[in-house]
């Protein structure tokens, strides 16, 4: 007897078969038969307690794997919950599948129950987006919306599963099953003959520098970049941040930029983080590598008359065939003065201390973590907020580092943590986050709890929106600045009642015996530090010496 499937059924056996199986999920009712077909399949449901922090979930998960990461949410108010987390895994390249269920087809137009269209309101923030229209095709569906996800630019795609779909039956050979190769396509490479033309600009220019879009902010893109600066003795970064040339990662960036005379953008879109162009020096040429023709074409119009070479290829496969060559070169003049530029930190930080009794400098909370995070090479480090968490990301170097990206919404850490321990089982993951960012998925420290996925979230509590409260200071005036305060909460009392583990700290000589501890407990954890509020450090080339 042929056997018989509902489109739950076929839904839930694709995720299976392609290795897809922690989907991060929020439950309701049109996805009720997902839940239960993922009985007896490899399918882990990591219930959570907002169906945005599904999705960062899924954005963390894609960005640590490289795979597609998997968020399942219901139609209506969870699908209109989930979409604006989609923006962040967008702006970050990201790879990432949204799945919601929805209203049935029958009901489409007649006020169905949260009748919403769907894959119009996901549309902007996604690759792609639409609703599957057959039962048969539910498996092809999902198949193809992991192959755009993955493929070129890489990003978020939503498909919409309506009610009816997934509660019909199907005789399982009717079903359009997707094969191995469904689920991916072809990385587009670098011709012999344009890696020569990119190569033979390097070799020519005097301050050639590099900069990788945010999917290269991985451990296997640092990695790689790491190959092409020792076969080509150029100087590379990686533009990830909403704060421009002031990303406090790289130091004097604003100065390093208008130093260089050739940069090659591996990826990276020309946008506003460039200051569409107007960052770099007047004479500078522009080489651009984009993995799609409207990233390349964008560079034509900011850089016109200044763009020396541009085709399209992926990233990855571009980079290796910059890489091949001879490798460990002595580092030349111009690549140690750019890395000096971009790494090296004002000899009075050295003295930077608190001046308020109870409280730390972000830069003392910083330098504190640095050590925890320089002890395990596997550590994952979330950086997330405005001003507090600027600090760590300038001291803090980490090969396995996530930040809020390039679409500078705040609230990702402690979603992007819980998914970072389920990547990673055994390794150290710290979050650094402020009191205000903290509000906006608290709760998702029961999620971890219960899942027994341990972390530990320092929190910087200043009590208020800083980066908010210094743009009022700086735009308007001291005696404009309102509205920003918040309340010395205890977010350590908080988290214990959810049944992990808190520690406040008022002294700096307390928070590293408070982080081992947090360490020690096995739970997920909050560290609540109290500091002063400072701006993120904006750095020059004289703040440096030089």
């Amino acid at each position: 007897m042929t056997e018989m499937l509902r489109g739950a059924d076929i839904v839930a056996r694709t995720l299976d078969a392609a290795g897809a199986t922690t989907i991060f999920t929020l439950s309701g009712n049109h996805i009720m038969s997902l839940f239960d077909a993922a009985i007896g399949t490899r399918l882990d449901l990591v219930h959570v307690r907002q169906e945005a922090a599904a999705v960062h979930m899924a954005d963390a998960w894609g960005r640590l794997t490289g795979r597609p990461g998997v968020a399942m949410v219901t139609g209506g108010p969870g699908h209109a919950n989930a979409v604006p987390a989609l923006y962040t895994a967008l702006s970050q390249d990201s790879p990432m599948v949204l799945i919601s269920g929805c209203h049935a087809t029958w009901e489409t137009g007649r006020g169905g129950f949260q009748e919403l269209d769907q894959a119009m309101l996901a549309a902007p923030v996604c690759k792609a987006s639409w609703t599957a229209t057959s039962v048969a095709g539910l498996g092809a569906d999902i198949a193809r919306a992991f192959r755009i996800a993955a493929e070129g630019r890489p990003g978020p795609v939503h498909v919409s599963l309506p009610s009816d779909l997934l509660d019909a039956e199907i005789a399982a050979d009717q079903v359009v099953w997707p094969v191995a190769g469904d689920f991916v396509a072809p990385a587009v490479g670098l011709a012999p003959a344009a890696a020569g033309a990119v190569l033979s600009l390097i070799a020519g220019a005097q301050r050639p520098l590099l900069i990788g879009g945010p999917q290269l902010a991985t451990r296997a893109g640092r990695a790689l970049l790491g190959r092409i600066e020792a076969a080509c003795d150029v100087p590379w970064l990686i533009m990830e941040s909403p704060r421009t040339v002031h990303d406090a990662t790289w130091g004097a960036l604003s100065d390093l930029l208008k130093r260089a005379d050739l940069v090659v953008l591996l990826g990276k879109r020309l946008d506003f983080t460039l200051k569409f162009g107007a960052a770099l020096a007047d004479d500078c040429q522009v080489v651009a590598i984009a993995p799609d023709a409207e990233t390349l074409a964008r560079a034509g119009r900011e850089m016109a008359g200044r763009l020396a070479f541009g085709c399209i290829a992926d990233s990855h496969p571009a980079g290796e065939a910059l890489a091949l060559g001879e490798t460990g070169k002595p580092a030349g003049a111009w690549r140690v003065a750019a890395n000096r530029l971009m790494h090296v930190r004002p000899a009075s930080w050295a003295s930077l201390r608190s001046v308020t009794p109870g409280k730390l400098h972000g830069l003392e909370v910083a330098q504190v973590l640095k050590r925890f995070v320089d002890a395990d090479p596997d550590t994952i480090l979330i950086c997330d907020g405005g001003e507090y968490a600027q600090w760590a990301q300038s001291v803090i170097r980490c090969e396995r580092r996530l930040v809020n990206g390039v679409a500078g919404a705040i609230g990702v850490s402690l979603p992007f943590a819980g998914a970072a321990r389920v990547v990673e089982a055994k390794a150290p993951v710290f979050a650094v986050l402020g009191d205000g960012t903290v509000g906006f998925h608290m709760a998702e420290f029961e999620t971890a709890v219960r899942r027994r996925t341990p972390f530990v979230a320092v929190v910087g509590t200043d009590a208020r929106w800083n980066a908010e409260h210094n743009i009022q200071i700086r735009d308007y005036g001291a005696q404009r600045a309102h509205g920003c305060e918040l309340l010395d909460t205890r977010y350590d009392l908080v988290v214990s009642a959810l049944g992990g583990h808190g520690e406040l700290v008022e002294r700096v000589e307390d928070l590293a015996p408070a982080i081992e501890r947090a360490l020690a407990s096995g739970l997920p954890a909050c560290v609540n530090v109290m500091i002063e509020s400072h701006a993120a450090p904006t750095l020059r080339a004289a703040d440096l010496g030089g």
